[in-house]
């Protein structure tokens, strides 16, 4: 009996570890999800185990954006209604989903996954930049949208890129920030305020 004692803690144990791999998932949120998990939703944990081995298994990078699809090339690379002379340069899948939502882009993506940052180890061969170099110079892209975030990594990416492309002749351009929409000037931060003035158009 003891040793079986032993081995459901371990068990449990192991859930919580795994749990705690999600993003913002600390100690305590991942033993409150695996004892809901095993007292409340068994049925549940078991479509979960079993969609998550399915992703596992059938889930792979399109050959062309690198995104995720269970496809050689993934619906939107093979859709003739995108515009094949954009591309635009996101870090994640979650970031192009925003984009779509958008419905104001009709191009193409390159997904990243990741950013630079020499910090963590992370350089250009990490983030597949070779692959985007090459995706770039197939002669049908015409401008590249830089789409990473505006953290410090996510400029320094955009600005590794855009060098990469301007030595190759390919128009780069980065995406505008400043104050968002229906925002207050009262509640925006003076960085946010500054970028805007400097991004300012003609009306």
């Amino acid at each position: 009996m003891a040793d079986d004692s032993v081995q459901t803690a371990k068990g449990l144990e192991r859930l919580i570890e795994a749990l705690r791999v999600l993003p913002g998932v600390g100690p305590r949120s991942a033993q409150r999800m695996a004892y809901h998990l095993l007292q409340h939703g068994r049925d549940g944990a078991g479509q979960l185990a079993q969609a998550l081995q399915g992703a596992l298994e059938r889930v792979r990078h399109c050959a062309r954006c690198n995104n995720f699809t269970e496809d050689e090339v993934c619906a939107l690379c093979r859709s003739p209604r995108r515009d094949a002379s954009l591309l635009c340069v996101i870090e994640t899948p979650s970031d192009l989903a925003m984009v779509e939502q958008t419905l104001s882009y009709s191009g193409l993506y390159f997904v990243l996954m990741g950013r630079l940052s020499p910090l963590d180890g992370i350089g250009p061969r990490d983030i597949g930049l070779d692959r985007l170099i090459a995706r770039a110079t197939d002669g049908v892209v015409q401008e590249v949208i830089l789409a990473t975030n505006f953290t410090n990594e996510g400029e320094a990416t955009a600005h590794y890129i855009a060098e990469m492309l301007r030595a190759r002749g390919i128009r780069a351009s980065r995406i505008a920030r400043g104050v968002p929409l229906g925002g207050e000037l009262e509640y925006v931060d003076v960085g946010t305020i500054s970028q805007a003035l400097l991004d300012r158009r003609g009306l």
